[in-house]
């Protein structure tokens, strides 16, 4: 007996150890993924070496090694969110998981829930909104909330819906319209940053923090009053990120991507957590934000120069969590999933559209990886960012180099002999061993992370997934649906890369979130030259190596159907038994309020009053330095 107790208390103090040295997790991260790195690089020396190395070859490793790293990164990652899960072990202490905070605390501070609204539907946006409203209303800490609408929608039509619609909601709400607040900004400059900072700047100092919303969001009761206590009770702590979940998709494709998203993403976020500890990153939605520390961190300059990496920063919500992090505040991710919820493009045409929107935000991240002052997560985290598109460009690179060495050795003669005086010939080597073991090693790094997250499910939850049979019959058809839509993305991420890296902007507009069928048309428009390089690509390798075309088909396939493809995955389902969630059969109270307000959703026709806002309290918001440490912000935002 106390050999086991021994033993337990040397398990607890090495996992107290590490928990207290957040710089140990990157260098436990670093002790997997660069020894896995390295064997696979290896391999792929070992498959090219016999025969000499050529130009072709030595292009081939380069981006094969980066691609394998990126891979095991992901994969240990997985792999700890795995165990962290099962084990029942917050990431953070490592210790059993810690609860959320008691609901009989209290709220001291004020608290405003924002909505930042550019040219959207105006069903959507308001029936979302004031589902939330109504949410932390019936509780017993309605008071601490105001509720503020941030529109910058240019279309006057839009515009004139929205404000006819506002009118509508604060009569249905007339007891607490003290607490409901619209205000929309005529220019707008600086795109979602310049309107959350016109918000703070002028009403920020009323309140502690800010819940922000996207257009899409939901949010329960539970979890934003959950959001609130705990900013109150870590006063060290500036931003709680939550993981939206996918919701209300009736479409193929959105389904596929809400069942995915609901299996795989606690797992994985578990493992995120693990090495990025109190530098989370932040998504710029459905989290809660300190606004003094905001305020005094956050102020985003315009880059200098033109092109990818210049201008207004796009994808604002890493840079401002990297800042606040900077100054020494910390920023959580928190793993309850339940409560937060957003809806996503139901098509894959909508979906790689807003894809080429964070594209280009998250490249523009490489031009700020040297910003003073980041924490080492934090530069991981624009990395990463900006790699999670990158990758599918390296991927089809190799792809091609792959295709064209191929083709240089099935139309060149060997050479036998490569001397005047040579005895006995050169023969070729094909290690097709080390072939066959890269590729298998290849297929776990990609495949084993989805067999954890069914694993888990199985273990946690079979039922939020309609049962065992039901879960596993999905997660199968999720693998196969992921096989078809993987090379159609690396196809249009690559095609973005080269369009931004040439200097093509994009515009930001507001992202598409029906469920309508995808026209022939719209599909083919944006499949052709895809589908024309897949016949031509397959073609030439099926004349000139067949074993090379039958290789490439899982990729060249998908690419030569894929109009096809994203009309039949954006139909509407009938029935919910399509990669079902509990979140799609038994939706909770907030989803149930947005279902039901969307079918009976008016607009007033009489004329609307721009309505009144509280009292100004007007506070600059500096623009921070990027090239040098704003001591004096810091040190103001540290004691604020």
């Amino acid at each position: 007996m106390s050999t086991r107790v021994s033993e337990t208390s040397e398990h607890a103090a090495s996992l107290a150890f590490i928990a207290t040295l957040p710089a140990l997790r990157l260098i436990v991260m670093a002790l997997l993924v660069l020894p896995s790195t390295g064997l696979a690089g290896w391999s792929l020396y070992e498959i090219f070496a016999p025969n000499g190395l050529t130009g072709l070859e030595i292009a081939q490793l380069v981006p094969g090694v980066i691609l394998f790293a990126w891979l095991t990164m992901a994969f240990w990652t997985a792999v700890i969110g795995f165990v962290l899960s099962v084990t029942e072990r917050d990431p953070l202490s490592l210790r059993s998981r810690q609860h959320a905070p008691a609901s009989g605390n209290k709220l001291m501070a004020r608290y405003a829930v924002v909505m930042p609204v550019y040219n959207e539907d105006t069903r959507r946006i308001m029936v979302g909104f004031e589902a939330c409203v109504r949410e932390l209303l019936e509780t017993e800490e309605g008071r601490q909330f105001d509720f503020y609408m941030l529109s910058d929608t240019q279309d006057v039509a839009l515009a004139d819906a929205e404000l006819k619609a506002w009118q509508r909601l604060t009569r249905r709400l007339s007891r607490h319209a003290d607490q409901l607040f619209y205000r929309r900004r005529e220019v707008n400059s600086e795109r979602k940053v310049g309107n959350l900072k016109d918000f703070c700047q002028r009403f920020g100092s009323h309140y502690e923090a800010m819940i922000v919303l996207d257009a899409d969001s939901m949010m329960s009761a539970e979890r934003m009053l959950d959001l609130a206590r705990r900013i109150e009770q870590n006063p060290d702590t500036a931003l709680i990120q939550t993981i939206p979940m996918p919701v209300r998709q009736h479409t193929v494709f959105g389904r596929f991507v809400q069942f995915a998203s609901r299996l795989y993403s606690p797992m994985l976020a578990t493992g995120l957590s693990f090495w990025q500890t109190d530098s989370a990153n932040y998504w710029g939605h459905n989290a809660i934000v300190r606004i003094a520390p905001f305020m005094a961190c956050c102020g985003l300059p315009s880059l200098p120069g033109k092109g990818a990496f210049g201008g207004d920063i796009l994808s604002h919500d890493f840079v401002e969590a990297a800042l606040l992090r900077r100054a020494g505040w910390q920023v959580f991710l928190l793993l309850d999933t339940d409560g937060s919820y957003e809806e996503v493009p139901a098509n894959l045409v909508d979906y790689a559209v807003r894809d080429r929107r964070w594209l280009q935000g998250n490249i523009q991240h490489l031009g700020l990886l040297m910003t003073k002052g980041l924490t080492l997560r934090s530069r991981l985290h624009f990395l990463f960012g900006a790699f999670a598109y990158l990758s599918s460009l390296l991927l089809f690179v190799m792809l091609l180099l792959g295709t064209a060495d191929a083709l240089v050795r099935a139309v060149t003669l060997p050479t036998f002999f490569t001397s005047e005086y040579q005895l006995f010939p050169d023969w070729q080597v094909a290690r097709h061993d080390m072939m066959q073991q890269t590729l298998w090693g290849t297929a776990a790094l990609l495949t084993l992370p989805k067999v954890l997250g069914v694993i888990l499910a199985l273990i946690k939850q079979p039922e939020a997934f309609g049962g065992v049979a039901t879960l596993l019959k999905n997660a199968l058809l999720e693998a196969i649906m992921a096989m078809l839509i993987a090379p159609l993305m690396m196809f249009y991420h690559s095609y973005f890369i080269l369009s931004v890296l040439v200097g093509h902007k994009v515009s930001w507009e507001a992202q598409a979130r029906d469920g309508a069928t995808v026209p022939w048309r719209v599909s083919i428009r944006y499949t052709q030259l895809m589908s024309c390089l897949a016949v031509c690509w397959g073609v030439t390798t099926w004349y000139f190596t067949p074993s090379l075309f039958y290789w490439l088909l899982p990729v060249l396939l998908p690419m030569l159907l894929a109009a096809p493809l994203i009309r039949l995955t954006s139909h509407r389902l009938a029935g919910a038994q399509w990669m079902t969630t509990d979140n799609a059969v038994s939706p909770c109270k907030v989803i149930k309020r947005v279902n039901v307000a969307e079918r009976c959703f008016a607009i007033t026709r009489e004329k609307a009053k721009i309505p009144a806002l509280p009292a100004e309290r007007w506070r600059p918001m500096p623009v921070q330095s990027l090239d040098s440490m704003p001591a004096e912000d810091i040190a103001l935002a540290q004691h604020l």
